[in-house]
């Protein structure tokens, strides 16, 4: 199973999930794990162990080859890739007010795999919990003015400049200014 595939079944428990009208929780109480277990899978943040994906996926009454038909398809080994504006996908990676992730591409290079994405944040937008990743997390701040706090550390990044850190060290972000903010996220793993 490559990495690229690993990104693309979160993607896949989401959507059947919500296909489903299943909550986050009403899943996490069937598959036997924790909510946030649910939502970091959904959102990228953490790869399930074989048992614990056989169970949600058990839980969300697919089979396994229903559930991973089509995955590979998804995966191609162009020399290139063109992502238009209009083709930008949202992404539902967390219950946060005034978010707005759009993923740009998510691709497996190299045994690796990353996934970009753009965050727009609206003013006063802020998550209020600190949150962790199992990526290194490469930031650049397209516009706007935000707060970042990594670990206890609180700075702040204004239009052209970047962050780089390893996601495991708990962070947050908070829109400081007047205007929308927009990040280049990009998640290596």
């Amino acid at each position: 199973m490559t990495e690229e595939i690993l990104l693309l079944i979160g993607e896949r428990i989401r959507a059947r999930r919500q296909e489903k009208n299943i909550t986050l929780e009403q899943l996490a109480n069937k598959a036997g794990v924790t909510k946030g277990l649910i939502s970091q899978i959904e959102n990228n943040r953490t790869v399930p162990s074989l048992p614990v994906l056989l169970s949600i996926v058990h839980s969300l009454d697919e089979d396994m080859r229903g559930f991973f038909e089509g995955l590979q398809a998804k995966m191609t080994d162009l020399k290139y890739y063109v992502i238009r504006k209009d083709e930008l996908k949202e992404v539902n990676r967390e219950p946060v007010k005034g978010f707005s992730y759009k993923r740009i591409f998510s691709r497996a290079v190299n045994s690796s795999a990353f996934d970009m994405e753009l965050l727009e944040m609206k003013p006063g937008a802020a998550r209020r919990q600190m949150v962790t990743t199992e990526a290194y997390e490469l930031k650049y701040l397209v516009q706007g003015e935000i707060e970042y706090q990594v670990d206890k550390e609180k700075f702040t990044m204004k239009a052209g400049d970047s962050l780089a850190f390893d996601g495991r060290h708990p962070h947050r972000i908070k829109n400081i200014g007047k205007g929308i903010a927009l990040l280049l996220v990009i998640y290596l793993f």
